[in-house]
């Protein structure tokens, strides 16, 4: 080969090296991929530092505020906010690339749904500031209610993005939701019951018939402490700690007993004294009984509840005593105290009276035995003395 044609050849390789690296990667410049690439690696790398000058710059104008509802909200879309350097490097990357045609469009595509993730993922973020900014509504509902609004809202935004997403990639959202919805249909004929539960929650809820920690009782299911109110069911933890799992129709159809709302406890007794305790004693026992009562201040005055303390009436085997009266205390261990308590004087204040406690007992009399039933009455043994003459004197 001559150095002409050595020339010749050499310069075409130089020309096949140069259109491959122009038109390497689905034609496009291998320089520019691997310089767009490092665009995007840099803000990969430095996405937590560009987040954290970006968190700064907020944070001088919330700095500026007398509330700090902007501060949490600042908190809660911190993971977004690092995400946003990836959409931004990903924008650059492929706007240096300067591509045509069909590619141009998918990564414009691309950009939008980061861009759509970022933005209601920042909205899913924001639902919890926004709860503790309209801390007014649980005047109005309970707190569980408000639970459910802000998991409702979660569910809603992703459900919301989604078909945002699904829309910029050119898939029509409207027949895929008539589709669910006749296939919707056919589910809520074999799921009557979800929905019923479902929506007695929501009654349940709205109604604030019971709250989480309440103790509660449904006659015939169960009885105990609200632990967590669901979407079905609610949990209830009974005394021995055994958690049940009840359905809410259960609630929203039957009777509820929610002694977690009353604001004091009863205490009724009836005392049998015994019937040889005299009228002076009675009156002494109820008169000091209820003095006792009402010289408590762990007790309800009379203008508040009921309390009484009277003679009831004649049983059958005790002159009975009636205590009737209401502690200021809901909490079941205070109450056992205060009970006990009263139990004690009660029992102190019949002793010095000189009475005592009744128990049950029958007293019988047999008016006459019949005939056939007495015993022979013994009969009498005589002793008969015999006398025997004397001996007559010998001369």
């Amino acid at each position: 080969m001559d150095e002409a044609g050595a020339e010749s050849s050499g310069g075409s390789f130089w020309m096949m090296v140069e259109q491959v690296w122009t038109d390497g990667v689905f034609g496009l410049d291998i320089g520019r991929v691997l310089v767009a690439l490092g665009i995007f690696f840099v803000f990969l790398v430095l996405r937590e530092l560009l987040a954290r000058w970006l968190e700064g710059a907020l944070s001088k104008l919330t700095n500026r505020t007398g509330t700090d509802i902007d501060d949490k909200v600042l908190s809660a879309v911190h993971e977004p906010l690092t995400f946003i350097p990836v959409t931004v490097g990903f924008f650059f990357a492929t706007e240096y690339l300067q591509l045509d045609g069909l590619w141009a469009e998918v990564a414009a595509k691309i950009t939008k749904t980061l861009i759509a993730f970022t933005l209601f993922w920042v909205l899913v973020r924001l639902v919890d500031p926004l709860k503790a900014l309209a801390g007014n509504l649980e005047r109005i509902f309970t707190p569980e209610l408000v639970n459910w609004i802000t998991k409702a809202l979660r569910i809603a935004f992703w459900l919301i993005g989604g078909a945002t997403i699904l829309e910029i990639w050119g898939i029509q959202v409207l027949p895929i939701i008539a589709g669910f919805g006749l296939i919707g249909v056919a589910v809520a004929l074999g799921a009557q019951d979800l929905f019923k539960n479902l929506i007695s929650g929501i009654l349940i809820l709205a109604e604030k018939r019971y709250r989480v920690g309440d103790w509660v009782l449904i006659d015939g299911v169960v009885e105990g402490t609200v632990k967590a109110i669901g979407f079905r069911s609610t949990k209830v933890l009974r005394f021995d700690n055994a958690p049940v799992y009840v359905p809410n129709s259960k609630f929203a159809d039957g009777a509820v007993t929610n002694y977690g709302e009353r604001n004091h406890r009863r205490i009724y007794w009836m005392i049998g004294l015994e019937y040889r305790t005299t009228s002076v004693q009675l009156e002494q026992i109820r008169a000091e009984i209820e003095a006792y009562i009402l010289n408590d201040e762990r007790y309800l005055k009379p203008e508040d509840a009921s309390l009484f303390v009277r003679i009831d009436g004649f049983a059958d085997s005790s002159i009975n005593l009636m205590i009737y009266c209401f502690t200021r205390t809901a909490k079941w261990g205070e109450w056992l105290a205060i009970k006990e308590e009263l139990l004690i004087e009660v029992k102190r204040i019949v002793e010095q009276a000189g009475s005592g406690f009744a128990f049950p007992s029958q007293s019988l009399y047999v008016e006459s035995v019949p005939e056939e039933m007495r015993s022979p009455a013994p009969k009498a043994t005589r002793s008969r003395k015999t006398t025997k003459p004397a001996p007559e004197a010998s001369g």
